[in-house]
This record gives C-alpha cells, structure tokens and sequence, in this order.
C-alpha cells in the first residue's frame, strides 16, 4: 500500500527536478502546474522509467512559454504551438518536459484535427483532461517554495480516490470528453489494461454509443494507442473492451468476428478468447504481440464444418494476406507489416512436423523463418493454450526437440546463411545464360541441394549444375 510519506517524497522529487521552471514561471507572474502521468505515477508511488517525462500546464500563452523556456533548453520543439504545447529537455537536469497552455478542444464537423481554445483556468483544463487519475496537478512553484507543508496537490475530481479503488473514470461527463477527442475511448483500454482498473459502467456505455466517431481520429494516432495497449501486462483487458464497445468495428474489423458461433455438435474453442490468452501469454515485444493478435485472423473466412469437426484449412495463408492489409491501414511501416505477416503465415508450420523432422525440413523451417526464428518458436509455443496437461506437454515436448535439432545442425553448418552455393551471376556465366526463368530454377535447383544435404563445394554445385542444366 503507498504511505503519505511516499507520495510526499515522489511529489517533491518532481517539484524539485522543476525548479528551474518554477522559478522562471513565478517571477514572470504566471502559474506553473506538473501534470497527468508524472503526478499519477507518484501516487501511485511508480519509479520512473527511461522515458520519464514531466508535463506541466500554465496560464501563460504559447510565446510566453517559449520564451521562458528557451534559456533552459538547448532546443525548443515546437510542432505542438498550434495546441498550445512547447517541448525541451531541461539542460541542468536532462529531463524531457512540455508545457502547455490551459486550454479546452474539440473535434468539429468531419475534421480530423482538433479545434483549440486557450482557457485562464486550472479546473476547467483539468476538466477536459481524459480521466481523473490524469487530472490531478501539482502547483511546483507554491511547492518548490514551501516543502514543509503547502497543499499544493489539485485534486477536483476525486483521482486519487478511483486510484485507491481501482477505478478508471472521466472528470465530466464522458459523452462530453469522448467527443471533444474520440481516442480517449482508446485509451480507456490501454489504461484499463496497465493499471489493472475497472472500468466504469458510464465509460463503457459512452464509448458504446459513440464507437462510430473514432472513424474521425487518424489512422496513425489509433495505431499509436493500440501499440500503447500492446505493451502492457495484460492487453486482454483493453482488447476486450474495444471488442465489446463496438470501438474495434471502426479499425480492426477482422477482430470481433473471431467470436464465432460455437456448433452444438462439433464445439470448438472460442477463437477471440484463444486470442486474448495468446497476447497475454507471449513476450511484451511489439512484433510479438501483433503476431499473436493476427495469428488467428484468417479463421473466419476459411471456417468448415465437415463431418470430421470444425476446420480451418488454410487460414494461415489467408490470416497473412489479411494482416498486412489492415497493417498497411493502420499506417505500420513496411518492416514491421512484413514481420507481422510472416509470422503469421509460419505459426502453423510446427504442426507439419509432427510426425519427426528430416534435416532438410529443420533447415527449411529456419530458411523460411530467418531472422525472426525465436519469435516463430515462442509465438508457437503461446499458441497452445490447451488446458489438456498431457497434450501441452507433448507439444512443449515436440517444441524443445525441434529447438534440440536447429542447434545441433547450426552446430554443423551456418543456418545463418542458406543459400545456393552459387549465386545468380555466376549460374549465368557457369550455364552461358541471360537473366530469364532459368536462372531462378537453376537457383532453386541448388538450394534444394543445400536443404536437402546441408553445405557443398562451389566445385561440386558447378559440377552437379552442369549435369541438371544437360537435362533441361
């Protein structure tokens, strides 16, 4: 449980990395507030992380706050001054901070961008903050100078009670605050999900009712929050609640169809739960976890009901197509869409080599794997999440004789590098070719030896060409 004394001790540490400002802010006549994840995190008596950054509010205008600012840091980023934001890494400390003007927004007509008003008052821009636990403050000038005593936590909307209760909920009205920015019904699930909070039923009923108006925010800000959401500890809670609301129809269509009807004569699992248990299960790496929310995707579309049961044949070929086609949606570089894609196309592959692994099929498996083999063996393993004890421990089995052979082979041979042992140039001046066809047979030709034999001499690849090529 976290004491006063805690609390107390982090609030200060934060007025005391900010005295620099604080004195600048005070003698310029203007107020000067720490606020959102700094003060949340203090309650909540968190260390900061790497990434620690302060953000402060203030009655002063953006020109104000460049100008105080600008001595302090060796560089002002200011591509935040139409929303009343101006940045810096303070050079006495080296701490990132931002400081924005008190204000009130909103999304008007079909616009994408929010319209921006400044504001005079510190509860009416703690007002339209996106929850409570967000919306507490700390006067740092009052604080840096009276650390003894001066109450200088602003608290108008009980944050730090639903953070004792372990309650997500907004200041005002949550219609009102969903409107002024739709994300935020975003990032009640990425909250939900980091701080393990309850969400509250007037949330949950808002975003429900306006699902449709996130279709007004970028594609790139809802990829931002949903990687935000990624990351946390337990992603199903978020994920869940997007499902749920209606918000995931918007962006991720493909996601709330993975709740399919379960046949009563052939039941399966619940495909979205497996989902969820997956995210949860794998590591908190980013091209992991979208693995894992991807990896069933295809199911849906490739659902049979035989007179064996229920099938899915294929649709780890067509979960890939379909993954990188809401990637790309969703604005993810290229890189990390192919990743995604080829993951998602691999995680069945295991499954072939059930029956025992031929040295050209292990080679295969980390060919066609390449860099992300780790991740294609760990997403393999998160995939079953039977709760059958004696079939998870078969395949965990099968898993770590797999993962015995790819090092005994790597042993022998560099599986870094499978390739043909000659490449195209000299397939052309070996045969006396152009570029055309031939030369991708001739290539394939070759690495089926090298799949099927491990690493041969350029000499006996040149002699074993020749004879291929008399035949063709």
């Amino acid at each position: 449980m976290t004491t006063y004394e805690q609390v107390h001790d982090r609030l200060n540490e934060i007025a005391r990395l900010s005295a620099p400002l604080a004195l600048a802010f005070g003698d310029a006549g203007f107020s000067l507030y720490a606020v959102g994840g700094s003060i949340r995190d203090a309650v909540l008596d968190q260390a900061p992380g790497e990434d620690f950054e302060i953000d402060f509010t203030t009655n002063a205008r953006p020109d104000d706050i460049a100008r105080l600012l600008a001595p302090l840091c060796a560089s002002l980023w200011e591509q935040g001054r139409a929303f009343g934001t101006i940045g810096g890494v303070l050079r006495e400390s080296g701490i990132k901070v931002e400081i924005t003007t008190f204000r009130s927004e909103a999304y008007v007509d079909h616009s994408r961008k929010p319209s921006v008003e400044w504001g005079d008052s510190l509860e009416v821009d703690l007002s339209r903050r996106d929850f409570t636990m967000n919306a507490l403050a700390l006067d740092v000038i009052a604080l840096g100078t009276n650390l003894a005593g001066v109450q200088t936590l602003f608290d108008f909307y009980n944050g730090f009670a639903d953070l004792h209760e372990g309650v997500l909920r907004t200041p005002t009205d949550p219609e009102i605050l969903f409107s002024d920015d739709p994300l935020r019904m975003l990032r009640a699930a990425r909250f939900a999900a980091r701080f393990a909070l309850r969400i509250d039923e007037s949330i949950e009923a808002a975003a429900t009712k306006m699902a449709e108006r996130l279709t007004k925010v970028s594609a790139e800000r809802i990829r931002n929050e949903l990687d935000l959401l990624l990351m946390t500890e337990q992603p199903s809670v978020g994920l869940d609640f997007i499902v749920r609301t209606g918000l995931a129809d918007h962006f991720f269509p493909e996601l709330p169809k993975l709740q399919l009807e379960q046949d009563p004569i052939q039941r399966h699992k619940d495909v979205l739960k497996h989902t969820w248990a997956v995210v949860d299960k794998i590591s908190p790496r980013l091209v992991l976890r979208l693995a894992a929310l991807f990896h069933d995707i295809g199911k849906p579309a490739t659902r049979e009901i035989t007179d064996e049961g229920v099938t899915f044949r294929f649709h780890e070929v067509v979960g890939a197509k379909m993954t990188a086609k809401r990637m790309v949606a969703l604005k993810y570089a290229q890189e990390v869409v192919d990743d995604v894609s080829t993951l998602v196309e691999l995680h069945l592959r295991f499954h072939t080599y059930k029956m025992g692994w031929s040295d050209k099929a292990v080679r295969r498996y980390v060919r066609d794997a390449g860099h992300l083999l780790d991740e294609l063996n760990e997403l393999t393993r998160c995939d079953c999440t039977t709760r059958n004890a004696r079939k998870a421990a078969t395949l965990a089995q099968r898993m770590d004789e797999l993962e015995v052979r790819i090092d005994e082979l790597a042993a022998q041979e560099d599986l870094s590098r499978l390739r043909p042992a000659l490449d195209g140039v000299a397939v052309m001046k070996l045969l006396g070719i152009a570029p055309s066809p031939a030369v991708g047979r001739a290539l394939d030709f070759l690495m089926e030896i090298r799949l099927d034999e491990g690493e041969i001499s350029v000499a006996e690849a040149q002699v074993r060409l020749r004879e291929w090529w008399a035949d063709q």
